[in-house]
């Protein structure tokens, strides 16, 4: 299973002006070259993911067990409440998971930074039912396996 990092920077730093090193000369230091020679090699670098990407795939993710766990995405009538109850249960997953802040979540939901915290104290208040605790529960397991534990956990 491929694990991804989601990071709040950008992929490669930006250099600053003046303070460039010299190039190297050397490609490689001995004790590199020799720990290859042995085959040891380094371990590959986790894909990077930029917030909106995640953010996309914890939604989807959350719409996906949802329709799994009962028949609201069937019923036309509760469509829109269980759309919002869908985004808030991915927003709240993204900030506590994913460690994503409420400004980029907001721009990725295409939402003010507010309406993420409105989310997260809406689904924080309905874990009080035992039900729905599990199955948020469930849904952050989830999201842990696919994104994977690299530097991603709950706040502490």
């Amino acid at each position: 299973m491929h694990q991804f990092l989601v990071s709040h920077r950008q992929p490669f730093p930006q250099p600053v002006a003046g303070n460039n090193p010299a190039p190297e000369t050397k490609s490689r230091e001995p004790d590199e070259a020799a720990g290859r020679a042995r085959g040891m090699t380094d371990l590959p670098q986790a894909p990077f993911v930029p917030a909106p990407v995640a953010c996309r795939i914890v939604r989807q993710l959350v719409l996906e067990m949802t329709a799994m766990a009962s028949d609201w995405a069937l019923r036309r009538r509760d469509g829109r409440r269980s759309t919002c109850h869908v985004r808030q249960i991915a927003m709240y997953v993204c900030h506590v998971v994913l460690r994503l802040s409420q400004s980029e979540i907001g721009a990725a939901f295409g939402r003010d930074r507010t309406t993420v915290g409105h989310a997260c104290n809406v689904v924080e208040d309905r874990r009080d039912d035992a039900a729905f605790d599990a199955f948020v529960s469930a849904i952050e397991r989830v999201v842990i396996s696919v994104f994977g534990p690299a530097g991603i956990g709950s706040h502490e």
